[in-house]
């Protein structure tokens, strides 16, 4: 997985944590009767409604990449077999070459 999809993840779940503790907060005022608090919680509320279905949809959409590369790669493997045997022996060895130097 590249460096684009990881920080896409994390920000995905660094929303659904934002959310979660909009949603709490939401919770912890619905009791309280003041009038800024009355005034603000139907716009938090879409917020938070509208913030959640963008987090589900940029899911989705990272969802199909993800299918789509690995489909891709899975593609090429098979109607390349000695290619990806090649590169993956030679991956091999240059890791087990860096290993055993390590040890």
């Amino acid at each position: 997985m590249n460096n684009e999809s990881v920080s896409r993840e994390k920000l995905v779940t660094d929303v659904k944590v934002v959310l979660s503790d909009a949603e709490d907060l939401l919770r912890a005022t619905a009791s309280d009767a003041s009038e800024r608090v009355k005034s603000l919680r139907p716009k938090l509320e879409e917020s938070v409604r509208s913030a959640k279905a963008r987090v589900a949809e940029a899911e989705r959409a990272l969802l199909e990449r993800t299918k789509a590369a690995a489909a891709a790669t899975d593609r090429y493997a098979h109607e390349n077999p000695w290619k990806t045997a090649g590169v993956a022996g030679a991956v091999g060895l240059l890791l087990g070459l860096v290993i055993g130097r390590r040890g």
